[in-house]
């Protein structure tokens, strides 16, 4: 199986300083400071990374799962909100998923996005996460 890397690189105080955050791959590399992690500045923060990589490997799990039911889908969307708490903790996490896939029931699609929810990956590594919330919808 594949190892990945990214790294981080953070220069002065936490409050003044600034830091960039990048991908092994290279493929991303962005600005990040207290700001843009704690405020609303601009810049990228960990919890949005954390809420991308989320979306992504949940997007693709259910995807798997859907294409070995029978019932591969068409697109699948996903967005995910990660809410930093006090400590700071990542205390919650909201996936938004939407599905275009033909020829599956509600009832077995809601068992499959359940399931993607539980077992992708990235939730599992997240899973000292108290809440993860999810709500998948056929369209």
């Amino acid at each position: 199986m594949a190892i990945r890397n990214s790294s981080a690189t953070w220069k002065g105080t936490l409050k003044e300083g600034a830091g960039t955050l990048t991908v092994g791959s290279g493929h991303y590399e962005g600005p990040y400071t207290f700001a843009s992690r704690f405020e609303s500045g601009a810049g990228t923060n960990p919890e949005e990374l954390i809420g991308a990589a989320h979306a992504g490997c949940y997007s693709m799990f259910l995807s798997a799962m859907l294409t070995d039911n029978g019932t591969p889908p068409v697109r699948v969307t996903t967005t995910a909100t990660v809410h930093l708490g006090a400590g700071p903790t990542i205390t919650q996490i909201d996936l938004v998923c939407t599905a275009d896939v033909h020829g599956i029931s509600a009832e077995k699609f809601a068992e499959l996005a359940a399931g993607a929810k539980a077992k992708c990956p990235i939730s599992k590594a997240l899973a000292a996460v108290e809440t993860v919330t999810l709500d998948a919808k056929l369209v």
